[in-house]
C-alpha cells in the first residue's frame, strides 16, 4: 500500500489507516510526503510495522515490495 501524505490526511493515513492495514495483513506500506520530499517504507512483521528505509530528496529507491526495480525519488517531485 502506498499513501501520499497531505496536511489534511496525514493523521488519518499514519494513524487509523496504518492500524487497519496491519489488522488486514497488508505486507508493505509506503508513506510518500511530497512536502518533506521523503519516502518511508515499512514491512509488517508479526503484526508490527518495521521501518525498512527512510529516503529523502533524490535518493535511489529500491525498496520492497518493488525492490526488483529502482528509480530516483526526485522523479516524484514536481
Amino acid at each position: 500500500m502506498c499513501e501520499v501524505l497531505s496536511p489534511s490526511t496525514r493523521r488519518i493515513d499514519t494513524g487509523i489507516k496504518r492500524t487497519i492495514y496491519a489488522r488486514e495483513g497488508v505486507g508493505f506500506l509506503w508513506f510518500i510526503d511530497p512536502i518533506a520530499r521523503t519516502l518511508e517504507a515499512f514491512e509488517l512483521r508479526d503484526g508490527f510495522w518495521v521501518l525498512l528505509d527512510m529516503l529523502t530528496g533524490d535518493a535511489s529507491v529500491s525498496v520492497p515490495p518493488f525492490d526488483a526495480i529502482s528509480f530516483d525519488l526526485s522523479d516524484l517531485w514536481a
